[in-house]
């Protein structure tokens, strides 16, 4: 089934958003991070409010230990863990990720069982390679069977690109994300976590006497920053993947490939306060508010109303005079039957080459199979029509 772009609702779009303008002052042009790789969305809208090299393929280093994280709180959500199941400290883990290791480590003690609630402590707090490895054990049976879970749970969140091959970010060849997917990633921990979340808040944390700071610098800036994970080791440079909020609006950013911790915290600051400062909320749509229509094949109706589950907003700079377009994209027509709630579109709102929003539509009603008639004159203007949606869809 081609994929028809709904132009006719385009146009009347972008002449409804047309030219915002909000003053002689364009606060938000100019912003230039220092990070090779950067990316700074909205967590309400999942507005991308700056990007840079948002796409490529980096070395995650300890920003890895997202994806370690996610799949335990999957697991927890699922009942397969509770935060008082035990994690045994293998002499891999230990001697791999601990003490003796010489890199981040929770000092978890030779064969000794901890607390799935401390091992999570001792991953997000103080990025203990060993306690890393541990989860990856008890969960899998082996680091590497581990890394493709990982792998196959953020593909389950339509991250298509990075691709992880240990618990820890330690340096592998193959292992590589994107900021732009660290941050997807980081935005589903904080929405679909929201308890669990917390522990990445948690300044300091006490394994085995063993007192370490959270090694997130956001957390003493007094900005707002509750989350989330940092890393470094040489192939990657400084990244950090953090999260602060501000009057109620949430930011999610991710820095990485810096030259050194100072540079990390500042660039990561930088980002935070441009973001909340340079730009305003506005409204596209109300809650309930039709959105657009989608075409219907061989139904009752020819086209069924989309709809957004909440209200539709996008976040715009200050004084920006850019024209934003707009777009319904679907694979259509739709075929009958169609259920209301039915996911069965998406609105598109990009800002020059910046995709500013991408949220799905739903079917605002349910529409039956038509009449015989009805059909067949569906089917004759699908033979006669078809080439050019196929066309559209290829501009």
């Amino acid at each position: 089934m081609p994929l028809l772009v709904a132009r006719r609702l385009v146009a009347g779009l972008v002449l409804g958003l047309g030219f915002l303008s909000f003053g002689p002052a364009a606060l938000a042009q100019g912003f230039q991070s220092q990070a090779p790789y950067a990316v700074l969305l909205d967590s309400e809208t999942g507005a991308v409010l700056y990007e840079k090299a948002a796409d490529e393929l980096m070395v995650p280093a300890s920003m890895a230990k997202l994806a370690t994280v996610l799949v335990a709180f999957q697991d927890i959500s699922a009942g397969k863990l509770t935060l008082d199941s035990e994690i045994g400290i293998s002499e891999n883990a230990w001697r791999k990720g601990g003490g003796p290791s010489g890199g981040s480590a929770m000092f978890a003690i030779l064969n000794s069982r901890i607390k799935l609630s401390d091992i999570l402590q001792g991953i997000i707090v103080q990025s203990g390679n060993d306690a890393s490895i541990a989860l990856a054990e008890a969960i899998a049976g082996d680091e590497a069977t581990f890394a493709r879970i990982m792998t196959e749970r953020v593909r389950g969140l339509g991250l298509t690109k990075s691709v992880f091959r240990n618990a820890t970010g330690m340096p592998d060849p193959q292992q590589r994300v994107t900021a732009r997917e660290l941050a997807l990633l980081a935005d589903h921990i904080i929405k679909t976590y929201p308890e669990l979340y917390k522990i990445f808040g948690q300044r300091e944390f006490t394994w085995n006497k063993i007192r370490q700071q959270n090694r997130n610098p956001l957390l003493t800036m007094d900005i707002g920053a509750d989350g989330l994970k940092t890393g470094n080791i040489d192939e990657s440079g400084f990244g950090l993947v953090g999260s602060a909020v501000q009057n109620g609006q949430r930011l999610v950013m991710v820095v990485n490939g810096l030259k050194t911790a100072r540079d990390r915290a500042t660039e990561a600051r930088k980002l935070l306060e441009w973001g909340f400062r340079a730009f305003e909320k506005r409204q596209l749509f109300a809650a309930g508010e039709t959105v657009g229509e989608a075409s219907v094949y061989g139904g009752e109706k020819g086209r069924v109303a989309l709809k957004s589950k909440g209200a539709v907003s996008l976040l715009l700079p200050r004084g920006s005079t850019e024209r934003l377009a707009a777009r319904i994209i679907y694979r259509g027509p739709l075929t009958v039957p169609v259920q209301e709630g039915a996911e069965v579109a998406r609105l598109v709102v990009t800002r020059g080459d910046i995709k500013t929003l991408d949220i799905p539509l739903y079917a605002a009603e349910s529409v039956q199979a038509g009449t015989l008639q009805s059909r067949a004159l569906d089917a004759l203007f699908e033979a006669t029509t078809g080439w050019v949606r196929k066309a559209l869809s290829r501009s």
